[in-house]
């Protein structure tokens, strides 16, 4: 999950202590999910429980075989590099890492079984609560499958390896792509956060477009383009340089044009929150405003869905996560809500939405995948 609890930039706001940070995040965590799905809002959509025992579900991707391919950001772990390298700094960092993360592969029945696992998964110091990341999202660019980390590197506590984007091979090896982390080492944007630095990043949305692949970092503000077969990656726009720091999250690419919705910084204020569009001579241009918490997009019928994670002041809170449907003409409604820490969202072949839910602050095994048939 990306964090950013350096405080936002708007008057008589300031940086909350790591004390009140430490009871906040305690009193956030929950326990593991029953089998009861978040009431539809709108329109009567069917929500149910898809897919459950998940580690920290994140990204969602539907293969050509039909099945789901989950990315698990894991369970953190307990190894520490510091004194190895450069950390994260407090009360973020330091993190600790281990090779817990995951992904897996839900059946259309919603049986669950491991594609992938003994990836590097971190979590933050346990003054912000421990939350962990790992594999961040997957896609498909014909019948091959690509994942995206974001849990690795010497300043996650993993040493001897670095965020990437993997090729994943149907037997569950693996190899690396594009090496994420050294990009960001060699190509520093034009404001980082020092206070809120990542030297590994928190890589967190991937889309694939005509056989490129576009990440989007959160904690530098960026997006990247991985050319798979030449392995190169490119600055596609630094969101720092007009932006600041504003936590960039989702990205989508419809009619031509990427979206872009960012999450934020920490504590929330609900509204201050963003989707652009970036235009064609690579400027980000604000298309919808009043958002809050953004992790999630998609476009679907001439419509672009978004996937709040919470919407109430200040830290995450459990059952306020939302999805807004907004129409071309710019109306909005809210789809479901009632979501607890949810990551990511997709379409299905079926025509319905999958919802990552219980996505971090939740014990190991307690994530969930849900369908929200809209019709």
């Amino acid at each position: 999950m990306a964090r950013s609890f350096r405080a936002t930039r708007q008057p008589g706001l300031t940086a909350v202590t790591v004390a009140t940070l430490v009871a906040l995040l305690a009193a956030l965590t929950v326990q593991a999910p029953t089998s009861a799905a978040p009431a539809a809002s709108s329109g009567h959509p069917t929500v149910s429980v898809f897919a459950t025992g998940l580690d920290n579900p994140r990204g969602l991707a539907f293969g050509p075989d039909g099945n789901l391919y989950v990315a698990e950001g894991g369970r953190g772990g307990s190894n520490s590099t510091v004194g190895q390298c450069q950390q994260v700094p407090a009360p973020v960092g330091p993190y600790t890492g281990g090779p817990t993360a995951r992904i897996s592969k839900i059946s259309p029945s919603g049986r669950r079984t491991t594609l992938v696992d003994g990836l590097p998964s971190d979590q933050t110091s346990p003054a912000v609560g421990g939350t962990v990341s790992g594999v961040a999202d997957v896609t498909f660019i014909g019948h091959r499958l690509y994942a995206l980390l974001a849990g690795a590197g010497c300043s996650h506590g993993n040493p001897g390896t670095v965020n990437a984007v993997l090729r994943i091979h149907r037997d569950g090896s693996w190899r690396v792509v594009a090496n994420l982390s050294r990009f960001l080492m060699t190509h520093p944007v034009a404001n980082p956060e020092a206070d809120d630095f990542e030297p590994d990043g928190t890589w967190y949305d991937m889309v694939a477009v005509h056989g490129s692949l576009y990440v989007v970092e959160p904690n530098h503000g960026e997006l990247d383009r991985i050319n798979p077969r030449t392995h190169r990656v490119s600055r596609v726009v630094d969101v720092s340089a007009s932006q600041g720091h504003a936590v960039p999250t989702a990205v989508d690419f419809h009619h031509g044009h990427f979206q872009i919705g960012n999450l934020g910084t920490f504590p929330i204020v609900p509204g201050t929150q963003k989707v652009w569009t970036l235009t064609r001579q690579g400027e980000l241009r604000e298309v919808i405003g009043g958002l809050t918490t953004v992790v999630g997009l998609a476009s679907h019928h001439g419509s672009l869905y978004v996937l709040e994670t919470s919407v109430a002041p200040g830290f995450e809170t459990p059952g306020t996560g939302r999805i807004l449907r907004v129409s071309a003409s710019g109306q909005r409604t809210t789809v479901v809500d009632g979501l607890t820490f949810p990551t990511a969202l997709t379409f299905g072949p079926d025509g319905a939405l999958y919802v990552s839910n219980f996505g971090y602050l939740t014990p190991p095994g307690g994530g969930q995948v849900l369908r929200i048939d809209l019709h």
